[in-house]
């Protein structure tokens, strides 16, 4: 897979992937925690995505409810990877670049289970 994009393709692509995935992660962790739980990840999740909600505040819609807001962010960065990623490096098919990251955490995962069935 690195051999397919330059480096710097595959960094832009990783940073926006963690960002998306982390806002993601708070969106599930207010499903089952309050906003001022005690426990380290939740503290964690909203500790680094609070500037990101906070820059996209002028953009969320208003009627979104509050636990709603960090996958409405997520998706900017999911609309970034999948649109303007490939239309940046020249790509005539939306959505060619196919997400680097979750190819290489796949491709991790199969090569566990594959050792695992052997």
């Amino acid at each position: 897979m690195t051999d397919a994009f330059p480096i710097w393709v595959l960094t832009i692509d990783y940073l926006l992937g963690v960002v998306m995935w982390t806002l993601i992660g708070r969106f599930g962790m207010r499903l089952f925690l309050p906003e001022e739980s005690k426990f380290f990840f939740s503290r964690f999740f909203i500790r680094v995505t609070d500037p990101l909600l906070k820059m996209f505040k002028p953009i969320t819609p208003g009627f979104l409810v509050p636990a709603m807001v960090p996958l409405y962010v997520a998706w900017f960065f999911y609309m970034a990877r999948f649109y303007l990623m490939p239309w940046l490096l020249g790509y005539s098919v939306m959505g060619m670049l196919s997400f680097p990251l979750e190819s290489e955490i796949a491709r991790a995962i199969a090569q566990i289970f594959g050792s695992l069935s052997n």
